[in-house]
């Protein structure tokens, strides 16, 4: 009798463990490259995101969600990391984040530490620049997507090579390829990355539902509405060009810091758009009806995904998060693409479908992007690291009224003409915005600062911080709460090697190339034209200017490479 027992508990045990593993959830992380909330789910009337706007059905929607930095690579670290930019120390495309923390475990990586199979296809990690994926936080190789690909031969560049495939390459800034910002071609969806993206994806959940004893941590990283603003002509069909409206404030902040807006350098690189210098109200129109295109054609690629997974019976079992990586200016402030910290660049679309969570609410609490890694380890039971800067918001996905936390911080580096580097540490609340730009290490008192409000003014018309100074006191006591932030980590300090980098052209030659008008003199839109990092450029800029006349002299230029 008691032999039974002993093998009857023993059964027990084993049936219980094998439950507990077939109930760990999946997790379906969908990131969207330059995704702003311009959906209809967030209340846009005129975009078609249907396939998002169902998925939002079954989600616990985030209304107040930011970025920590709006661009690429560390707004990616931020995710997969759960550390800030500030933290790290890394505020550029180019520096892999394990330059800084080389013994970090990444979100994916964590999972596969506890016996998921974690698979990355598209873009996750920013790789370029000299940046590289992390084959680490991966069970499988990474299938990678080309965020610029063109289907007409016209749109390409005249090298032949898409920009991406330049930037992988040794060419020289002025020897980089310039392909079109928009293309409409009567292709079909596969033709372009994202359709090749959602076909794989597929084979992926297929491949998964085959072992239902090894939970999943799929990774699906779509590349549109990235420029260029490519997709089959039926998505361009979809709207109607007249029905577009041009941002309505298209200056800067009054009273805003010279350096806090930006100049569209990663636009101006395309080949349509002028080097310098205004767009005109019909480029205006086209390059927002392809935004909207692209948007379309990505919603109708994630549709396909979650459509195969709600078939292969696994959507019960799945949390599904869909995260932009930071929003996109369109002409607002006279700004395109991202690289601010105000609210068009800051602010991201986030839905969390979770099993036990909410579905098909909105919830007004404010979350941030490094609030994501903890929140998935606690849905999957898993422990989280020491030392993530975000704070689970599962309590949120429980009840939506309930708060995370009182404010999210991003960040953005600049050069102050006068001043050199500094950074924009901005602290979002529910109602108010505070910038405080200074060097990092320098005292508060010594900062520009900026302070909106967006209840009284969601259109950032005019920088408040002078007449409000009792509510820059209150936000700057929160941003007191941080610590300080970490210098720009040096390559060449990482990894103990001098950096290999050589003046690629004759720095008189390329002066004449960039001097349009022939004055013999560059002024700063005519130095950032078609600058391949234009985060970096502008930096370049003050850093040439000597004499600080806002205007480069040939001497000036061509011995600038001398003074970094």
């Amino acid at each position: 009798m008691k032999r039974i027992t002993f093998y009857f508990a023993l059964l027990c045990a084993f049936a219980s463990n094998a439950l507990a593993a077939a109930a760990k959830p999946n997790v379906l992380l969908i990131c969207v490259d330059d995704l702003k909330p311009v959906l209809g789910c967030y209340g846009d009337k005129l975009v078609k995101s249907p396939n998002i706007d169902r998925l939002a059905g079954r989600s616990v929607q985030f209304d107040r969600a930011f970025c920590n930095q709006a661009v690429c690579s560390p707004s990616r670290n931020s995710l997969l990391t759960g550390l800030r930019p500030q933290t790290l120390g890394i505020y550029d495309l180019g520096t892999n984040f394990r330059r800084a923390r080389p013994d970090a475990v990444t979100l994916p990586q964590l999972f596969k530490q506890h016996g998921y199979r974690v698979e990355g296809m598209g873009k996750i990690f920013h790789v370029g620049h000299g940046n590289t994926n992390d084959p680490a936080s991966w069970s499988t190789p990474y299938w990678n997507a080309n965020v610029v690909a063109y289907a007409l031969p016209a749109s390409k560049a005249k090298s032949g090579l898409t920009r991406e495939e330049a930037l992988f390459s040794n060419k020289s800034a002025k020897d980089l390829p310039r392909g079109a910002a928009y293309e409409s071609a009567d292709v079909p969806d596969n033709t372009y990355p994202d359709g090749a993206l959602a076909d794989h994806a597929i084979e992926r959940l297929r491949a998964a539902k085959e072992k239902p004893a090894e939970p999943f941590f799929l990774a699906v990283g779509f590349v549109k509405p990235h420029l260029p603003f490519v997709a089959p002509k039926k998505y361009w069909a979809l709207y109607d060009r007249a029905n577009f409206k041009l941002a309505e404030v298209r200056t800067a902040p009054e009273g805003a810091p010279t350096y806090a807006p930006q100049s569209g350098g990663e636009l101006r690189q395309y080949s349509d758009i002028p080097d310098v210098g205004p767009l005109n109200d019909d480029l205006q129109r086209t390059l927002i009806h392809g935004y909207h295109a692209a948007v379309s054609y990505m919603d109708a690629q994630l549709g396909r995904v979650l459509a195969e997974l709600d078939k292969l019976g696994l959507a019960e079992n799945t949390i599904v998060i869909l995260w932009g990586d930071h929003g996109w200016h369109l002409g607002d402030h006279s700004i395109w693409c991202k690289h601010t910290n105000y609210e068009q660049a800051a602010r991201i679309p986030l839905l969390v479908a979770a099993p036990g969570a909410k579905a098909g609410v909105k919830s007004g609490s404010l979350v941030e992007t490094v609030d994501i890694y903890p929140t998935l380890c606690e849905l999957a039971g898993l422990p989280a690291p020491a030392g993530l800067d975000g704070r689970s918001f599962v309590p949120t996905l429980r009840n939506s009224a309930a708060p995370t936390k009182d404010h999210t911080i991003h960040v953005y580096p600049r050069n102050a003409p006068g001043k050199g580097p500094v950074l924009g540490r901005a602290i979002r609340t529910e109602r108010y915005r505070l910038v405080e730009w200074k060097k990092i290490g320098a005292p508060a008192s010594e900062a520009e600062l900026e302070l909106y409000d967006y209840e009284a003014d969601p259109l950032e018309r005019k920088n408040l911080a002078a007449l409000q100074p009792e509510v820059v006191a209150k936000l700057q006591a929160m941003l007191a709460r941080h610590p300080e932030a970490k210098p720009q980590i040096s390559n060449a300090a990482a990894t103990g090697k001098q950096s290999d980098a050589k003046p690629a052209q004759d720095r008189n030659t390329l002066f004449d190339s960039k001097d349009k008008n022939k004055d013999g003199k560059l002024s700063r839109e005519e130095f950032l034209a078609n600058q391949p990092d234009p985060d970096q450029a502008p930096a370049r800029f003050d850093q040439f200017d000597t004499n600080k006349d806002s205007f480069l002299s040939r001497e000036e230029f061509v011995r600038g490479v001398k003074s970094k």
